[in-house]
């Protein structure tokens, strides 16, 4: 039977007899966006050779992470760019600092946090090019982020696979950080190596009086490797402090166990490497603090900027949640809430693994600003050549 057209139309639904709560429920009117507010727009591979600054540049507008990684950019540019100068002279300020060349030249200090598996990782190239060009101010790592990073001078570590087998591993004398793992044969090196560096230093308490703190410690095995691929020796040639307050809590730690046998009386003092990092927040005109990773790092920063009602930029890189309340997976709110983070500051959170997102990061912030400095020394030269000649 054939259905009239008409007979069909009967059957749809009258629209002015809608459900006025359906309409209300979906049809609800939006409020005009602000004249500022970023559209929505990714990268376009249609166009031709698209370059690395171009890709990134696009990452603000593209949303979720790749925006958090923007801000990060935009975040460490301004702690790298700011100087005294930018500020009004205030009351507070002494005579030094009321002088226009120390205004221009006093920075903000920033803070370096990282763990150990970073460094076990290729990033530590990345903090090692920091270091060397004295990008940072002040680090703070884990133990193993100082021993991991002379170790690596001494012998390689290997890129694996996570799904290797423990039991087959240790049998073989394998360690395995992740994906990466360590030939044992390293850490006996580093025995070799560390405990004569301890036996020096021991003996310099003994008949100098020299009290050891973690930072003093870390500056003489930078000393002591001697070594251009090192963090820890580009921190002692450029007198960065390294703090590592949990020093024993790893294979250094190890070895000042075995060295407390061997030979034994070698006191570490935490007391002096407290006041010291304290006081580089509390003297700072202006404090940054990015940290890859979390737990004592991040802590330890965060605590420091406390005693100075907070930092004035940071940038947390880690994958942390914060919903079992852990120090890693707090966002930066919280430490707003503790005055870690000045409640006027603007921190971003990146949520994503500190290997793929830190080399992005530091190729649009610290490397231009290498690149700047190169250029300006160039011109320098040129300048002092072109006086010469006259």
């Amino acid at each position: 039977m054939v259905v009239s057209n008409g007979a069909h139309q009967n059957h749809l639904p009258d629209p002015s007899s809608t459900p006025s709560a359906a309409l209300e429920a979906v049809l609800v009117p939006s409020v005009p966006m602000p004249d500022d507010a970023i559209i929505v727009k990714g990268t376009d591979f249609n166009n031709d050779n698209i370059s690395l600054d171009e890709l990134l540049s696009s990452y603000l507008s593209t949303g979720y992470q790749a925006t958090a990684i923007a801000k990060a950019i935009h975040e460490i540019n301004e702690m790298i760019k700011w100087r005294l100068s930018d500020e009004p002279i205030t009351p507070d300020d002494t005579e030094e600092h009321r002088d226009p060349a120390v205004r221009e030249r006093t920075k903000c200090k920033i803070f370096l946090g990282y763990t150990s598996n970073l460094v076990s990782s290729g990033l530590r190239e990345i903090i090692r090019f920091l270091v060397q060009h004295s990008m940072v101010d002040v680090i703070v790592a884990t133990a193993g982020g100082v021993e991991e990073d002379i170790i690596k001078c001494l012998g390689p570590t290997y890129v694996g696979e996570f799904e290797l087998p423990g039991a087959d591993l240790r049998k073989k004398g394998l360690n395995r950080i992740g994906n990466l793992l360590v030939p044992n044969d390293n850490y006996c090196k580093f025995e070799d190596w560390v405990l004569p560096v301890l036996d020096e230093m021991l003996e310099e308490q003994k008949t100098h009086n020299v009290l050891w703190s973690p930072s003093k410690i870390i500056h003489r095995l930078g000393k002591a490797v001697n070594h251009p691929d090192s963090i820890a020796y580009w921190a002692w040639k450029n007198n960065i402090p390294i703090y590592s307050p949990a020093l024993t809590d790893g294979s250094l730690g190890d070895m000042i166990y075995f060295h407390s046998y061997r030979n034994p009386g070698l006191i570490i003092d935490i007391v002096s490497d407290i006041r010291s990092i304290n006081n580089q927040a509390v003297f700072a005109k202006k404090t940054g603090a990015i940290i890859l990773g979390g737990g004592l790092v991040k802590h330890h920063i965060a605590n420091a900027n406390l005693m100075r009602n907070g930092a004035d930029y940071a940038v947390y890189i880690n994958t942390g949640q914060e919903y079992d309340g852990s120090d890693a997976g707090a966002r930066p709110d919280e430490a707003v809430s503790w005055g870690k983070i000045r409640a006027a500051a603007t921190p971003v959170k990146v949520y994503a693994d500190a290997t793929i997102v830190f080399p992005l990061i530091v190729s649009q912030t610290f490397a231009k600003e290498y690149r700047r400095r190169l250029v300006n020394i160039e011109v320098g030269n040129g300048m002092a050549a072109k006086g010469c000649s006259k």
